[in-house]
């Protein structure tokens, strides 16, 4: 898998702000953090009731 450098982020940065706009651009980068933490949260309380599961199979 290639790695990804300071070039590439910027030219990915500034393709973002050309597309969504220089306003926007802090409400999305907000969005996409609280939806990385639900996802995270999710797959924790996943794991968290498929161990319950277990324990009550044992």
């Amino acid at each position: 898998m290639p790695d990804i450098g300071v070039p590439e982020l910027i030219l990915i940065l500034v393709i973002l702000l050309l597309l969504v706009g220089a306003k926007r651009l802090p409400e999305l980068a907000r969005s996409l953090g609280r939806s990385t933490k639900e996802f995270r949260d999710a797959l924790k309380d996943g794991d968290e009731k498929t161990d319950t599961n277990k324990d009550k199979k044992a």
